[in-house]
């Protein structure tokens, strides 16, 4: 069951009055921006391991802290 009447069960953009009126067309496919996105994360391991150990938490709180 959906949890609110009014979603929809898909979240699909119509870019067809983009394209007509502005003649906008995405740079990337998804299919390219999807392995460009990937091939970054595999590129900047340290990175995602800074960004996914936790240790961000403790700079936050260094840097923001009200103290």
């Amino acid at each position: 069951m959906w949890d609110r009447p009014q979603n929809d069960r898909r979240y699909a953009i119509d870019v067809t009055k983009i394209n007509d009126e502005l003649g906008w067309k995405p740079a990337e496919s998804f299919e390219t921006g999807i392995r460009k996105t990937i091939q970054w994360y595999l590129d900047n391991q340290d990175w995602v391991k800074n960004s996914t150990s936790g240790d961000y938490k403790k700079w936050i709180e260094k840097n923001y802290s009200q103290e």
